[in-house]
């Protein structure tokens, strides 16, 4: 068995000013979100052996706090270009590419193929709450955690996990609710 975990960077700082969209940064509602999640993996004792990662500096900040306070800063992530603003396709090609002996992915990147991947791999079901959270949206700093029956990463294919966990920031502070500002 695997577990593959989703987590969505941080929210971004819209009013930094950068030429390039790669280059935005966090701003400190992220860093609070990123933070929460992690201590929360934290306390769930979740493992995770690798973690892949767009090296787009919005998801290397959020690494950059969410590592620390998961307990996981000795892992050096992976940085894979493919991941920035990649499709639930290109994903899946990444992680069966990438996963190799891990057992707890970790997988960080952006939205909508982070949303869209987690809902490939999910099979519709009329009484899972979860996926229907997802479904609305995954807001940033959102953590989703993944169970599959597979023993090999090339393996992974559509419809093929259930749902172990799902978190977002919001649900850990009420003053990080969308009604603060918009993802």
């Amino acid at each position: 068995m695997k577990s593959l975990t989703i987590l969505r960077h941080a929210k971004s700082g819209w009013d930094a000013t950068v030429e390039r969209d790669f280059d935005r940064p966090i701003n400190v509602r992220g860093q609070r979100g990123a933070e929460l999640i992690g201590q929360w993996l934290k306390r769930q004792k979740l493992p995770v052996d690798r973690i892949i990662a767009s090296p787009a500096v919005r998801v290397t900040q959020t690494l950059d706090i969410f590592q620390p306070a998961a307990d996981l800063d000795a892992l050096e992530p992976q940085w894979d270009r493919r991941i920035y603003l990649a499709s639930a396709a290109t994903l899946i090609d990444v992680i069966r590419d990438i996963g190799g002996d891990a057992a707890h992915l970790l997988i960080s990147g952006h939205n909508p193929g982070l949303e869209d991947l987690i809902l490939m791999l999910v099979p519709e079901s009329a009484d899972d709450e979860l996926r229907a959270q997802v479904e609305q949206k995954l807001p940033t700093s959102a953590l989703a955690r993944l169970e599959l029956d597979i023993d090999d990463w090339h393996a992974l294919d559509t419809g093929s996990a259930r749902f172990a966990a799902f978190i977002r920031p919001r649900d850990l502070d009420p003053a990080l609710s969308p009604a603060m500002d918009e993802d």
